[in-house]
């Protein structure tokens, strides 16, 4: 799917062109280091639960899981792995041109 923007600065071309490409570079490099916390926060809840962290989202939406505080704390670390991956794959898709 291609998409647009419009840009109103009274700016030149180049210089917009290199705000939006600093803008993405600084927001995929903050995505990708939250990514990374959120996947060493699952790694920590599977190896104490014995149980990947796709199963165990499953489990904890159908309600088929306790209701340890553990469990929240690794859904949220679950959820906010696959919104920052989402994410990721949005920015590595965006190229700004002239």
């Amino acid at each position: 799917m291609t998409q647009s923007i419009e840009i109103k600065t009274d700016s030149p071309g180049d210089e917009a062109r290199e705000v939006l490409t600093s803008a993405l570079r600084q927001y995929k490099f903050i995505a990708e280091y939250k990514a990374k916390r959120y996947v060493e926060k699952c790694a920590i809840f599977e190896e104490k639960y014995e149980m990947d962290s796709s199963v165990f989202l499953k489990k904890f939406e159908g309600g088929g899981i306790g209701d340890e505080d553990d469990f929240f704390d690794w859904y949220a670390a679950k959820r906010g792995l696959d919104i920052m991956n989402r994410k990721l794959e949005v920015i590595k898709g965006i190229k700004v041109r002239a």
